[in-house]
C-alpha cells in the first residue's frame, strides 16, 4: 500500500468521550484520498474549476482502536476495484505501534463538477488505478455488518414510510456553509458528523441506565462499524431531519439504522447502518447491557427501516 496521510488527532477533534469523533475519521480519509488521486493523474479533482471530481457513492468504515489526542497517525492505501468510471479504495488509519485504528472501503465514481454526471476514466489514469490493486487486509474486513445486503433503491425511501412506521426524528438542522465542499456541496464528513451529533437525543437516557447498573462505571458510547449510503447533495441553506430506528440488540452492541431526509421534499440525502455500544470512558471497554434493559431499545427506537 502507498501512504496517503500523517498526522495526528488534536484536543479539539476528540469528542466528550475523550477519542476522535467519527466526523474527523472522514476528514482525514478524504484527504487521503486526495493524495491517491494526484497519484493517479488526478491531482485536480478536489481543486476550484475543475472539470472532473471524485464522488462517494458508498463507504464502509470499521472502527477497530479509539484515537486519542496528540498520538501519531498515518494512513496508508491501496486500490480493491476499477470500473468504467468507479473505483473502490481501501484505507487504513494505523497508530504509532503499526496497530489499526480504523478501516475504510469507499467507492468513488468519477463525474462531471456541474452535473455529476457519471464519465470514464482517461487510459493513463485506468492504469495507475490498476497498478495500485492489492488485497486488503483480513484482519479489518467488515464484521458486524452485511455487506452482501443490497441497499434500497433512493425512490424508495421516503419522509411519509418513516411517519407512517412511527420512526421518531433524533435531529433537525441546516446545511451551514462552512460545511460544505468546494463545490457547495455538504461535506461527506458532515454526514455522519450530523448524526454523530443527534444519537444522544434517542440513546443518551437509556446509556445511562445501562452504566449505572454497575457501579463505578462512567457512560460513554462508541461506534464500531458505520455503512453510509450517499444518496443526495444538499447545499448551504438545505434542510435535514434524522430519523432512526433500531436494527438489532445485543447484549454488549446493537444496531441502528438511520434516515437523512430532506423534510420539504421528503426524499432522502444518506442512509447509514451502524453498530454501537454503550462505553465505559474510565475503563475504555464495552459495558454490557442488562438483560431487563434489551427490550427498552425497540420502545425507544421503533419502527423497521432498510438501508
Amino acid at each position: 500500500m502507498i501512504d496517503l496521510w500523517k498526522g495526528s488527532a488534536n484536543t479539539w477533534d476528540c469528542d466528550e468521550m475523550g477519542h476522535m469523533n467519527v466526523r474527523i475519521y472522514l476528514e482525514k480519509a478524504f484527504e487521503g484520498l486526495g493524495m491517491l488521486a494526484a497519484r493517479c493523474h488526478l491531482s485536480h479533482v478536489y481543486r476550484p474549476h475543475a472539470p472532473s471530481t471524485l464522488i462517494p457513492r458508498e463507504q464502509h468504515i470499521r472502527f477497530i482502536r479509539e484515537v486519542l489526542p496528540g498520538r501519531p497517525l498515518s494512513m496508508q492505501g491501496c486500490v480493491l476495484e476499477v470500473g468504467a468510471d468507479t473505483v473502490t479504495v481501501y484505507q487504513q488509519l494505523v497508530h504509532g505501534d503499526g496497530t489499526v485504528a480504523a478501516a475504510f472501503r469507499t467507492q468513488l465514481v468519477h463525474a462531471d463538477t456541474a452535473n455529476m454526471k457519471p464519465f470514464p476514466w482517461s487510459a493513463r489514469t485506468r492504469r495507475a488505478l490498476e497498478a495500485l490493486i492489492e488485497p486488503p487486509p483480513e484482519e479489518t474486513a467488515p464484521r458486524g455488518l452485511d455487506m452482501t445486503k443490497t441497499p434500497l433503491e433512493t425512490d424508495k425511501i421516503t419522509r411519509a414510510m418513516a411517519e407512517d412506521q412511527g420512526v421518531n426524528v433524533i435531529g433537525l438542522g441546516m446545511v451551514a456553509p462552512q460545511h460544505c465542499d468546494l463545490f457547495g456541496r455538504m461535506a461527506p464528513a458532515w454526514f455522519i458528523g450530523r448524526v454523530s451529533d443527534s444519537v444522544p437525543n434517542l440513546l443518551y437516557d437509556w446509556r445511562k441506565r445501562v452504566a449505572d447498573s454497575v457501579p463505578g462505571r462512567q457512560m460513554g458510547a462508541a461506534v464500531l462499524e458505520s455503512r453510509i449510503i450517499f444518496r443526495r447533495w444538499p447545499k448551504a441553506g438545505d434542510l435535514f431531519e434524522i430519523r432512526t430506528a433500531l436494527g438489532t440488540a445485543a447484549e454488549k452492541t446493537h444496531s441502528l439504522v438511520h434516515w437523512m431526509l430532506d423534510p420539504v421534499t421528503g426524499q432522502p440525502w444518506m442512509t447509514n447502518e451502524v453498530v454501537a455500544l454503550t462505553f465505559d470512558t474510565k475503563a475504555r471497554k464495552a459495558i454490557a447491557t442488562p438483560p431487563d434493559m434489551m427490550d427498552d431499545l425497540a420502545r425507544i427506537a421503533p419502527g423497521k427501516l432498510e438501508l
